[in-house]
């Protein structure tokens, strides 16, 4: 059995998978030098936790699954079904821009992987927000998780130029065509 992450070990390792997210989301070239700059941590303390890129990438792509996951029924907890899959919506878009760049970061054996594992919750996540706005009244009935995600999908088309601009208005396509 592993022992427990001291305190600071644990800290080191958060940063560096925040500033590995933080560089995704601006660029698909990723450098582990610059990763572990911007966590504040040096290149022994990266790699101590994060054996190669490819790991780095996968945990990022990871703990941004569980997060959007875990939001879903945070959100319906705080908020009105269509509210709370507005707000997962708009987190759908950040989880998207990221993946993309690990996407665009990893060999395809080592992505298929991890979107096959995501693939599951994600759906799971989603078809809660929908059923409850189902039961609400609020989201058409003839609509199911996996076609959302197909919709959603069309959003790994855009450029990376065309995303700020794009991204967000075509999500609140999605959601109108979504709610009664």
């Amino acid at each position: 059995m592993k022992a427990p992450r001291r305190p600071d070990a644990a800290q080191n390792r958060t940063r560096i998978v925040e500033a590995a997210r933080a560089a995704l989301a601006e660029s698909d070239h990723v450098h582990l030098n610059e990763i572990a700059k911007r966590a504040g941590v040096g290149q022994g303390t990266l790699y101590r936790n994060f054996p190669s890129r490819e790991a780095l990438l996968a945990e990022v792509y990871r703990r941004d699954v569980e997060e959007l996951v875990a939001a879903a029924s945070a959100l319906l907890a705080e908020h009105e079904p269509v509210d709370a899959l507005r707000r997962w919506l708009d987190r759908v878009i950040d989880y998207a821009e990221v993946k993309r760049g690990v996407l665009a970061a990893l060999e395809p054996a080592a992505w298929q992987d991890l979107v096959a594992d995501s693939h599951n919750p994600i759906e799971g996540a989603l078809g809660r927000l929908l059923e409850a706005g189902k039961a609400a009244g609020s989201v058409r009935a003839d609509v199911d998780a996996r076609g959302v995600l197909q919709l959603i999908a069309y959003l790994s088309r855009l450029d990376r130029r065309e995303w700020d601009s794009a991204a967000r208005p075509l999500m609140s396509v999605i959601l109108d065509g979504l709610t009664r």
